[in-house]
């Protein structure tokens, strides 16, 4: 999990749900507003823990989800969006095999980011055939763009 400067709100919220679910965890910070924190370097870290193994998924926060999405989907390989319903939050795993969840502390409170987090946590990949077809065109795609 991280946060930047904005999304830190959540902090506590975040890490007592995984607690709950008796989930272990990356805590790739910030603990703190006072210090400006840029989205971009946390979707990094969160991307780097997961291709390295050292995460499975990731929850990163920032003020409304919409910059950490769109930082961490330039990873090749993490699968990142936003979701402030809990239908997408299982359903991006289920069919897109989501590996982070992107939250916006200015949008959502704390009861909801538990639903969502303990939502996207609990859902695990169909692998059914065409959601599989889907994922081989979005790694073609990462791989063909990687040589622009």
């Amino acid at each position: 999990m991280a946060f930047d400067h904005r999304g830190v709100q959540l902090r506590d919220e975040v890490l007592a749900t995984l607690a709950d679910l008796g989930h272990d965890l990356v805590d790739l910070g910030t603990d703190t507003a006072a210090v400006r924190i840029d989205y971009p370097d946390k979707a990094r870290e969160i991307g780097e823990a997961i291709k390295s193994g050292d995460a499975e998924r990731g929850i990163l926060v920032c003020g409304s989800g919409v910059g950490a999405a769109i930082a961490a989907c330039k990873i090749a390989g993490i699968r990142a969006a936003i979701c402030h319903d809990v239908y997408s939050a299982h359903q991006g795993v289920e069919h897109d095999d989501m590996n982070v969840i992107c939250l916006g502390s200015e949008v959502i409170g704390p009861a909801l980011a538990r639903d969502l987090v303990g939502t996207f946590l609990g859902a695990r990949f169909d692998g059914g055939e065409r959601y599989v077809k889907r994922l081989e065109k979005i790694e073609a795609m990462e791989r063909s763009m990687s040589n622009a």
